[in-house]
């Protein structure tokens, strides 16, 4: 009888309950928030499934993130081989590689001006970086937490890993990853703020037609410049133009399916719930991961709002002929902030259709994004 009950305890000893402190129970909490906005709301559940489920893996069971060999029992670590990839910065590339591969660039090819625009949003980065120093972060801990402000995940953690900042590569994926699902409810206020109805009711005139030679030399033309000024930008850049080329090539179509589809499926799971399962509660519950959640939303509001306000200015010197809203698809969360850009126009006007006009700025912040992340690398040192 005491063997029984001897067994009985080291059983129940070994459930969560008895290891879980109440920071898990809380991310538990968390992780089950976002599971319901991803599969009840419909926000970007794509990303936010995986990453909601990592969240909740890890604070049930912590070893998960250890490597075997350090795990108590040594069967934890599977998502230990899962964010190796990401501090590699072999997922992040794969994800440009994939969004290239499904993303036309025939409305910024067609209007160049949406360079413009996409540059502008990247003005809550360098905010944000600022601010990050103001609070107390280091110089490169700073540039690694202002890219949440480009609403770009895979960025974001690119960064985080070339400048060594693993420490806090969690909170910041986590972020600009529940930024850019939030860009739905984040962006039209802000969007509403600085326009007036008239503004947002302006319709724009249609694109010119595109060629297929200017779509195939985009790609290469882009790869070079940046990369020859840049060159740490090469593993997004390069990866990103890689994917464009494979699309619009024409001669490589078993590569743009698995590179758009099977490929990019793959890596958005083993991405998503492996920077879910950084926030465990001892790692997130923390003064500073308040610090950089706050920080990249104020970055976000500031490059929506900086995309917006150059968007008026455009709007002035063309004399009407630009629509503000397009402006705040400037970030880089492609293809979500242009479909923003279309429903708050639509709202306006429901005749208004944005949303070609809007993937130019959109495309370029993904590659202004991109830039901002090299040119810290080039400040910084760090190849």
């Amino acid at each position: 009888m005491e063997y029984v009950f001897s067994t009985l305890s080291n059983l129940i000893h070994q459930t969560a309950f008895f290891n879980l402190t109440w920071g898990n129970y809380l991310m538990i909490a968390v992780a089950c928030f976002f599971l319901y906005l991803a599969i009840r709301h419909e926000f970007e559940p794509l990303l936010l499934t995986p990453i909601a489920f990592g969240m909740l893996l890890v604070n049930i069971y912590p070893d998960i993130m250890l490597h075997a060999e350090d795990a108590a029992n040594g069967v934890g670590g599977l998502l230990y081989y899962f964010y190796k990839l990401d501090e590699l910065a072999i997922l992040p590339s794969l994800i440009f590689m994939g969004v290239g591969a499904m993303t036309d660039f025939g409305p910024l090819i067609a209007n160049p001006k949406s360079f413009l625009l996409g540059a502008a949003a990247q003005f809550g980065i360098f905010a944000a970086y600022f601010g990050a120093i103001f609070l107390g972060f280091n110089d490169k801990a700073a540039a690694a937490i202002s890219i949440i402000g480009g609403a770009d995940g895979p960025t974001s953690i690119f960064l985080a890993g070339k400048l060594g900042q693993t420490a806090i590569l969690g909170p910041i994926a986590v972020a600009a990853y529940s930024y850019m699902s939030l860009v739905p409810i984040i962006q039209p206020p802000i969007m509403k703020l600085f326009t007036t109805e008239e503004e947002r009711k302006i319709k724009m005139g249609q694109l010119r037609p595109v060629s297929k030679l200017e779509k195939i030399l985009f790609p290469i033309v882009v790869t070079i410049v940046v990369c020859l000024i840049l060159p740490t930008t090469a593993p997004l850049v390069g990866m990103l133009m890689l994917g464009n080329l494979f699309r619009e090539s024409g001669v490589v179509r078993q590569l743009t399916e698995t590179a758009s589809n099977a490929l990019m499926y793959i890596v958005v799971i083993l991405l998503g719930t492996s920077v879910g399962a950084t926030t465990s509660a001892e790692a997130f519950l923390n003064l500073d991961t308040l610090k950089i959640v706050g920080l990249g939303l104020i970055a976000f509001a500031f490059g929506t709002a900086a995309g917006v306000l150059f968007g008026k200015l455009m709007c002035v010197l063309t004399k009407g002929k630009v629509n503000p809203l397009i402006g705040s698809a400037g970030v880089s969360a492609v293809p979500m902030a242009a479909r923003v850009s279309q429903k708050v126009g639509a709202e306006a006007d429901p005749t208004n259709f944005l949303l070609m006009h809007a993937m130019g700025p959109n495309v370029a912040g993904v590659i202004g994004t991109a830039v901002a992340a090299g040119t810290f690398m080039a400040i910084f040192g760090v190849f």
